[in-house]
């Protein structure tokens, strides 16, 4: 059971990793979930008060990662179509490799306001206040569940 637990685990940490980047996967919570299960075998002993905290910092990761891309395509004067525009260039991103991750938000979020209306000159402002409050986002993700990945390789060292 314990092997089991621990290949479970393991799988969890890495889907949340990839869901840190991929908006179709909830990242955090899932390393978390791989924490918590690596945490029921006996290969690691986690203290509650670790537990918690963990679990506070990915919900509150979870909650600002819907708060800070609306607050920057906000700021921006962004709309909804800039948001969603950031979310397709992202996945047509992964078709383009490492650059494409980083470029095609911002190029996606910039079709979508110019699809929206918006002059090039607002569009340009609105998407790259989108495309920054994707990339703080994406990036808090990426700390946390890089760091739950740390605990796990840490229990095996």
């Amino acid at each position: 059971m314990d092997l089991f637990l621990i290949i479970v685990a393991g799988i969890f940490l890495l889907m949340g990793l990839l869901g840190s980047i991929l908006p179709v996967l909830p990242g955090i919570p899932l390393s978390y979930l791989g924490i918590i299960l690596l945490h029921l075998s006996s290969a690691a002993q986690f203290s509650v008060k670790f537990l918690i905290i963990w679990g506070i910092i990915v919900i509150i990761i979870q909650v600002l990662d819907f708060i800070i891309p609306a607050w920057g395509t906000k700021k921006t004067g962004g709309s909804k179509a800039g948001v969603w525009g950031s979310v397709i260039g992202l996945l047509a991103g992964f078709l383009a490799g490492p650059w494409g991750i980083i470029t095609c938000p911002f190029l996606g979020a910039l079709v979508g306001e110019l699809i929206a209306g918006k002059t090039s000159e607002k569009a340009f402002r609105a998407a790259f206040g989108t495309f920054i409050g994707f990339l703080v986002g994406t990036l808090s993700k990426l700390i946390v569940a890089g760091i739950l990945l740390f605990y796990y390789v840490k229990a095996f060292i």
